[in-house]
């Protein structure tokens, strides 16, 4: 199963600096530990269905899972995660991130999740946003296959 570490770094280039360190929790990140929750197509799922949006469109949005490693290498990656989805997930209450799972769970595409462990996901993900929002931050996903 895929590693799908989501963090915060200042900028792209904090970001890959986390391949030469072994990953960006030996640099003392703000990192939360997702095991197959991809930043490209599940995060493009999540962010449809928090702004409404089709998935396509979501997809098509800058820095939707945008290598910024190497594509010459098998793995580890280090991966954008969008500015919309960054400041949706800012901005969304606790009962609307509830909702947000369920319909994420609902929709099948993130690998079967049930609704709680799609909550307990959003959450994380809800947090790490906020956490980064007040430092200044962006959102970045370190992938190992």
């Amino acid at each position: 199963m895929p590693d799908a570490d989501y963090f915060s770094a200042a900028d792209d280039v904090s970001a890959l600096a986390v391949i030469e360190a072994g990953g960006p929790n030996h640099v003392g990140l703000d990192v939360i530990f997702l095991k197959d929750i991809d930043p490209v197509d599940a995060l493009a799922q999540l962010e449809a269905i928090m702004t409404g949006c089709s998935y396509e469109e979501a997809g098509k949005r800058p820095r939707v899972g945008q290598l910024l490693s190497s594509e010459e290498v098998d793995s580890p990656f280090v991966l954008t995660v969008s500015d919309t989805l960054f400041d949706v997930l800012v901005s969304v209450s606790a009962e609307e991130a509830r909702a947000v799972a369920e319909s994420w769970s609902a929709a099948g595409g993130v690998l079967g999740l049930d609704a709680a462990t799609a909550t307990t996901i959003v959450e994380a993900l809800v947090g790490l946003a906020r956490r980064a929002r007040a430092a200044d931050l962006r959102l970045y996903c370190w992938w190992t296959l």
